[in-house]
């Protein structure tokens, strides 16, 4: 490189750093905002959150105004402590322990130093607030929802804390996001996003206008509507039908997968967690280890399935060609299925065919077709992996891909997992046998079983389970896909004459409703905790799942009863009444609504332990 190249190069280095020096000092207004900083002050502004409608547009969710004092210590002055504290109610030494910890958190960043400041105490302070260098008022939204119930659903609303602000950058101090529920889930449309405004100050720190006429200030984005698949008034019938039990109801539209209803049981008024009594009632519901209302049972809590299970068995076992409907076996109050191991039956039939087989929820006669299912195949484990590839095929043992934060996956045991507990080549299919009633090792959610249902309902396909079912406008169920199912719509058909005689002659009488042809499947499981580190059988859970009408279905249900005896006593009755509430808007049978309705199961409960429940002041 010659001495003339190098020295051309070094000209044109300096030349570079020259003109950039230039136009970060002529140019550029963002460095001469910062070093205005002293003297101009942000203020948030918030757009209110998006509002929450059933799918009949009722009003579940809306929002009131509350406003934030909040301090960015660096430039905070000397100030008349007693006089803020007067006029907020903040004790002196509340005040203080609240700066020491903005200074801890950050000198330059806001901290909330008083949150969901009223009307009127707002007016006094804005007076004021010239006197108080570093001090500023945000203002934002609080939910308010109109109704008292689906909890489970909507979720909540709460301050961000450090966890958040570390997950995202978006949010400060003092600022609401969603904590479960649709809330949680469409958090983003329904924040919006906040805007800034800026504003010149004089040097006694009173604004004086606005700062560059408004030249660097940023709208606020518009936040968005939700409206739900949720009808509102089944839901808080549903709720109310539940009183003084616990379990679980999810209702959905097969021809779409709009979750119409999600009951969990018991539950709790949301505006117990929105206000200054936030804190206190969270932790009286988080703390009641009995009840659980904050346990979300409808999506988070696992059960075996049942009796319900055998009509999955049903098909499987007419797709894999090892029984037809047709195909007789007899039953003598049980079977042997191994030379010295009975599994007991209380059909009362001696030859059951597949029809009555469902209708008279036959042990023998699933138990055979169980395991003709999985000795189909050279071994166990093929056999049992190829059964569990149907069972996934209806959503078993997955999260489905529901538009809510929170859900159990269940379990479909496969022979990994009888190869864990047993160890490989030591287990048979009468090992498991009793996955063919549903009390084995497989255990699902009420969501699930509702959209097991609805896949019966379709004749073999179903709509990934969902909440929303319009953004503003916009409709958002081509999210929510159509999953088929590998069986024959033939076989479908089978079974839903099954299951339409359990309710006309079989187990679930109870469940037929004037001019509505119901199809269900009753099931009682049973129930084990352990109490002191013993294994202690407590009453048996009430399950039924059900669609309704028989053709062109509008509903299908799943109903889950912890402690209800067996499926006719508690849970045929009450999916009777949501279907009819459904589909008729009104109830015709008064006295089941009644004994439905004052029902309690609180006793029950009771049994293994003492029951106290929870109360909160509203």
């Amino acid at each position: 490189m010659t001495k003339y190249t190098f020295l051309g190069l070094i000209i044109l280095i300096v030349i570079t750093f020259m003109v950039r020096l230039l136009s970060l000092q002529l140019n550029n207004d963002e460095y001469l905002r910062k070093s205005e900083n002293n003297a101009v002050m942000t203020v948030y502004d918030y757009p209110d959150r998006g509002l929450i409608y059933d799918r009949n547009n009722t009003l579940l969710a809306s929002n009131r105004l509350y406003y934030n004092l909040v301090v960015v210590m660096e430039k905070t002055r000397s100030f008349d402590t007693l006089t803020l504290c007067k006029l907020t109610d903040i004790s002196k030494e509340k005040l203080k322990m609240k700066m020491r910890e903005a200074t801890r958190f950050s000198v330059r960043l806001p901290y909330v130093i008083e949150s969901q400041i009223s009307k009127s105490k707002y007016a006094l302070l804005q007076e004021k607030m010239w006197q108080f260098s570093g001090f500023s008022i945000t203002k934002n939204s609080l939910r308010d929802y109109k109704i008292h119930s689906a909890a489970n659903i909507l979720g909540y609303l709460s301050e961000v804390n450090e966890n958040d602000l570390k997950k995202d950058a978006y949010y400060h101090l003092g600022e609401q996001i969603g904590r479960r529920g649709i809330e949680k889930s469409y958090e983003k449309y329904l924040r919006g996003a906040r805007g800034e405004k800026f504003f010149q100050k004089d040097k006694f720190n009173r604004i004086i206008g606005s700062y560059k006429n408004g030249k660097f200030d940023i709208e606020p984005s518009i936040s968005k509507d939700i409206y739900l698949t949720i009808d509102i008034e089944l839901q808080k019938y549903g709720e109310e039908i539940m009183k003084n039990k616990r379990g679980g109801i999810v209702a959905i539209e097969p021809s779409t997968g709009e979750v119409l209803s999600m009951v969990s049981a018991p539950s709790f008024n949301p505006n117990l967690l929105i206000g200054r009594k936030r804190n206190a009632n969270y932790k009286l519901l988080a703390n009641d280890s009995i009840a659980k209302p904050l346990f979300d049972r409808a999506t988070q809590a696992v059960y075996p399935p049942g009796s319900p299970f055998k009509v999955v068995n049903a098909l499987i076992g007419l797709q894999e060609g090892v029984i037809r409907p047709q195909t007789t076996f007899s039953c003598y109050g049980g079977f042997y299925y191994t030379p010295y191991r009975f599994m007991r039956c209380h059909c009362g039939q001696v030859e059951n065919n597949l029809l009555s087989a469902i209708y008279k929820s036959c042990n023998t006669f699933f138990g055979k077709t169980y395991t003709r299912i999985l000795d189909k195949y050279p071994t166990s484990s093929e056999g049992m992996d190829n059964w569990a590839k149907y069972l996934r095929s209806f959503g078993l043992g997955n999260y489905l891909g529901y538009d809510l934060p929170s859900g159990q996956r269940g379990l479909v045991p496969t022979s990994k997992y009888y190869n864990r507990v047993y160890g490989e080549k030591k287990w048979r299919t009468v090992t498991t046998i009793s996955n063919a009633i549903g009390q084995g090792e497989i255990l699902t959610t009420p969501i699930q079983l509702a959209n097991l249902t609805a896949a019966i309902a379709n004749r073999g396909h179903f709509y990934t389970p969902h909440f929303v079912k319009k953004i503003d406008e916009n409709s958002i169920d081509n999210r929510f896909k159509k999953k088929d199912i590998p069986i024959d719509e033939k076989h479908f058909e089978t079974v839903i004459n099954g299951m339409f005689n359990v309710v006309k002659n079989g187990t679930a009488r109870n469940a037929q409703i004037p001019g509505i042809e119901v199809c269900g499947k009753t099931g009682t499981v049973e129930n084990f905790i352990k109490l002191k580190g013993k294994k202690v059988q407590l009453t048996d859970h009430s399950i039924f799942i059900a669609f309704a009408p028989k053709e062109d279905p509008k509903i299908a249900i799943a109903v889950f009863i912890e402690n209800g005896y067996w499926g006719a006593r508690w849970a045929s009755p009450i999916a009777s009444l949501m279907i009819e509430k459904y589909l008729n808007k009104t109830i015709s049978r008064k006295e089941l609504e009644d004994r439905m309705l004052e029902g309690s199961l609180l006793e029950e409960y009771a049994k293994p332990f003492s029951n106290k429940p929870f109360t909160i002041n509203e």
